[in-house]
């Protein structure tokens, strides 16, 4: 009887985990970002982690070895950090060990567990929300210049990219006259053009008829 209790709790936290990922990967993060590459990681790395968390935990060892084996887990992926993959996808990528991680403990009961995950996926939907601070850009700038004083680099990156609302200087070549600028700047309202009404283009030209045998 306990077994099938076992297993039936089991069964029901992996369900969780599964809905919470899916939710996580194919409504959260691949309408916003499109990378699909990314999609088998977040699913392997969260079913792992849920697979030995729960192997762990039920194989006689107590819940803190299985829960101080998750959360190495989670620090352990910083190390995944590369040029191709941005700040928000590390986030996504803890967020989806974590995932794994509170389903898979079996201490932790399908309940306060699925309102865990559930808080987890709302900070993430909102923190990574396209209008949630839309206007503000970060970008790698090399001017083709060096700017001794910071009131002509400001005004230069104003003209070029928007107000500038923090920047850090990365590189000053003097001998090709280069200045590399990591800056986070506001980009300037543009103004949308005016849809085009209906019947006030110019209509094309009429071609003239071909003359008839008879006019010749």
């Amino acid at each position: 009887m306990k077994s099938t209790e076992s297993w039936g709790a089991l069964g029901l936290h992996l369900a969780l985990d599964l809905v919470a990922v899916g939710v996580l990967t194919f409504a959260v993060y691949y309408p916003r970002h499109r990378r699909r590459d990314l999609i088998p990681a977040y699913l392997a790395l969260n079913v792992a982690l849920f697979a030995v968390v729960a192997a762990l935990a039920r194989a006689g060892g107590d819940g803190g070895m299985a829960l101080g084996f998750g959360l190495f887990g989670v620090l352990s992926m910083i190390r995944l950090r590369s040029d191709s993959i941005q700040h928000e996808e590390v986030a996504y990528y803890f967020t989806t060990l974590v995932l794994g991680l509170l389903s898979g403990l079996p201490q932790l009961g399908a309940g306060p567990a699925a309102a865990l995950c559930a808080l987890l996926l709302l900070v993430l939907y909102v923190a990574d929300h396209p209008r949630l601070l839309a206007g503000a850009r970060r970008s790698v700038v090399t001017l083709d210049t060096v700017h001794r004083d910071p009131a002509a680099l400001r005004a230069d990156l104003a003209a070029r990219l928007g107000e500038p609302l923090d920047w850090r200087v990365v590189e000053v070549d003097y001998v090709r006259d280069l200045t590399v600028v990591d800056v986070r700047y506001r980009e300037p309202a543009t103004d949308r053009p005016a849809a085009p009404v209906r019947g006030s283009l110019p209509r094309p030209a009429e071609r003239p008829a071909p003359l008839s045998r008879e006019a010749v």
